[in-house]
């Protein structure tokens, strides 16, 4: 079992949840439009939210940002040390650096003295793009084997400054080399460590390699919080980080939601419909969640074969026929629809069993 550490009111590492993190894309000097997006993925389901601080105007502005969310932040830093213990000292809970360009090892201990003042942990973020001159000649350019050299150095460095409160990230966008390099640094530290796969891509081709990346890692048991990292607005992230840890039974889900893949005999389009329903629930999970309410399934059926079967099955459900559909709810058919219709019928039958406006 990994150390822990606290983000916050977060625990990450030694047993507790794995938790969601996810990066605004705002500038952070602008301070009403960051606090809207921290706002955003905390409802979506966020634990812990980082923004990029490439300078002291956002600096300073993290300190209101900060003063204005609940969710633990924490402030990436690149290149300046200064921009790190000002971060520190406007309330980041907490930091995280790449040693290996912050500078001098001076520079690096002042940004450690000043997260051990302010008690809060410092995630070592190692990134294929990034490594060291002297390990990519050694290896001969970007190896899991170079990844995990420059991790250890970097944790050996800060352990003998007498700190110990770190998460270890050591990324890369090739998904094999990623796994092998975190399977490498599981087996030679107890720190948490952040896992994801960077710079994954698109919407679609980054959910696939993240699935596969992310996956094959918490799987093992390798994992103590995690971010997709996905091109586009950041709540995507979110959303597919908890599929992820629902699929693999590590998070609860308080909705299974159930789409059939549709066949020759389907007379809506229910891909359509089956997306406009996912999408309607994803806020109202969280919602239930805060709430504590039980566990239910809503199935969406494209035909006649399985669809009335499964719907009947299901605590809300449509089994569709041609342009039309007929929503059950515990079981029991209740009212048929037109095509248009379904996907706001049944979402409004969801929300008055619920009670969630």
């Amino acid at each position: 079992m990994s150390k822990q550490v606290m983000c916050g009111d977060i625990p990450i590492g030694g047993g507790a949840p794995i938790t969601i993190q996810s990066m605004t894309n705002t500038d952070t000097r602008n301070v009403a439009e960051t606090i809207r997006q921290i706002e955003r993925l905390a409802e979506a389901g966020c634990d812990i939210v980082r923004c990029a601080i490439p300078d002291m105007e956002a600096a300073e502005a993290f300190r209101e940002i900060k003063a204005n969310v609940k969710v633990p932040l924490v402030a990436d830093i690149h290149f300046d040390y200064r921009i790190a213990i000002a971060s520190i000292k406007n309330g980041a809970d907490k930091i995280r650096i790449n040693p290996g360009n912050i500078g001098s090892r001076e520079r690096v201990k002042a940004v450690i003295d000043a997260a051990k003042e302010r008690r809060i942990p410092v995630r070592i973020g190692v990134n294929s793009g990034s490594l060291e001159k002297e390990i990519l000649k050694k290896y001969n350019g970007v190896t899991a084997e170079g990844l995990v050299e420059s991790a250890l150095k970097n944790i050996k460095m800060i352990e003998d400054m007498d700190f110990s409160d770190l998460v270890v990230s050591l990324k890369s966008s090739d998904v094999k080399l990623n796994y092998k390099a975190y399977n490498l640094i599981h087996e030679q530290t107890d720190y948490p460590l952040h896992i994801g796969v960077t710079e994954a891509g698109t919407l679609e081709s980054g959910k696939v390699k993240s699935a596969i990346g992310i996956g094959a890692l918490l799987l093992q048991g390798i994992g103590d919080t995690m971010r997709v990292s996905l091109t586009g607005d950041p709540i995507n992230e979110v959303y597919f980080a908890a599929e992820i840890l629902k699929a693999l039974d590590l998070r609860n889900s308080i909705i299974r939601f159930v789409s059939c893949p549709t066949c020759g005999r389907c007379g809506v389009n229910l891909s359509e419909i089956a997306l406009e329903i996912e999408n309607a629930l994803k806020p109202m999970e969280k919602k239930m969640k805060d709430r504590q309410l039980p566990s239910f399934t809503v199935a969406v059926m494209g035909c006649e074969v399985n669809g009335p079967g499964e719907a009947r099955e299901a605590a809300f459900g449509v089994a569709c026929g041609k342009g039309k559909g007929l929503i059950f709810k515990k079981g029991k058919p209740v009212k048929n629809v037109r095509e248009e219709d379904i996907s706001k019928e049944l979402i409004k039958y969801i929300e008055q069993e619920k009670i969630l406006i």
